[in-house]
């Protein structure tokens, strides 16, 4: 590593006044379980000058409801997360993300809004700059996206651009599912993002001088039926190839609403509207779930290695909204 400056901020004024100062040279630590290997491998293009610890914040992992909406504090931890019974009754598919991603040690210190704000994993991007120096590509400002003429398995097959790299967080699919947004605060006030919309095919939407304060849902008014799956090569640490969250209503024995969203294809949580639309005025069965997953991708866009990744997406489609 090379040296920074580290500072514990007591509030989020302080945060933020030190962000400002830095105008870019600064970096946010929370949980720190993807910040340290990036400075470690030096694979951010500019390193930072100093390390503002926001753990010493205190007050932002509440998990809370009010009248209107779930509020859950970007310092909550995903262990917090699994194990809130609020969570578990009303909105399990957040429970479900958070257990899945990676091991208990890794739960313990990781944050939601770390999760959300995960650097991507390609591993051309992360290409370490000790063996032989980092690699430039579309997302570090200059170069190529190397995946497309290089090794693309786990690349997105959907929505990309100028990078094909795809979204790592398993916290921000659930989310999406659920219509979450998030709160970005800054010196110039808060600002209020739709989860899916928090990403670009390039970079996720925050600022330099601003940090994700809070994630919000809607209330659930009636009950839902929720899961969240997702494959991965190594079951219990890896990041998922695909992973798929579904939240659906049945009415009378029919769909009567739908949302599905796809992570670890597109730059951020991909919502499947067309398989949705398959769903709504069915009645649940094989079928159903089997068009629905069908029509989830219609315009996917594989590169030379990933066209495999649909037929994944297809089979967890199919096992979320029938079970």
């Amino acid at each position: 590593m090379k040296t920074f400056d580290h500072y514990d901020a007591r509030s989020i004024d302080e945060a933020l006044g030190l962000l400002g100062k830095h105008r870019g040279k600064a970096r946010l630590n929370a949980g720190g379980t993807d910040l340290l290997g990036l400075l470690k491998d030096r694979v951010l293009p500019q390193y930072p000058e100093l390390i503002v610890n926001i753990k010493t914040i205190p007050g932002l992992d509440y998990i809370e409801e009010d009248g209107e909406r779930l509020r859950i504090g970007a310092l909550a931890r995903l262990c917090d997360l699994a194990g809130s019974r609020l969570l578990q009754e009303r909105y399990g598919v957040i429970c479900e993300a958070a257990l899945a991603v990676a091991g208990p040690q890794i739960r313990n210190v990781a944050t939601i809004g770390g999760n959300l704000c995960q650097d991507v994993r390609c591993w051309y991007y992360r290409y370490p700059a000790h063996l032989g120096g980092g690699m430039l590509c579309a997302r570090k400002g200059r170069g190529p996206c190397f995946a497309v003429k290089g090794d693309n398995r786990y690349h997105a097959v959907i929505g990309a651009g100028k990078c094909f790299a795809v979204c790592p967080s398993d916290l921000a699919v659930a989310l999406a599912a659920l219509d979450g947004h998030m709160t970005l605060v800054s010196h110039r006030g808060e600002r209020r993002v739709g989860v899916g919309d928090f990403f670009s095919p390039l970079r996720n939407v925050l600022e330099a001088d601003e940090f994700v304060k809070e994630i919000d849902v809607p209330k659930a008014s009636v009950p839902r039926l929720q899961r969240f799956l997702k494959f991965t090569l190594r079951k219990p640490i890896d990041f998922a190839v695909v992973s798929v969250a579904a939240v659906t209503e049945v009415k009378d024995g029919i769909y009567s609403d739908a949302r599905i969203v796809i992570g670890g294809v597109a730059p951020g949580p991909f919502r499947a509207g067309k398989a949705e639309e398959e769903l709504i005025g069915c009645e649940p069965g094989d079928a159903v779930a089997a068009q629905a997953a069908e029509a989830a991708l219609e315009g996917a866009r594989p590169l030379s290695k990933n066209a495999w990744k649909i037929e994944v997406a297809r089979a967890l489609i199919k096992r979320t909204v029938y079970r």
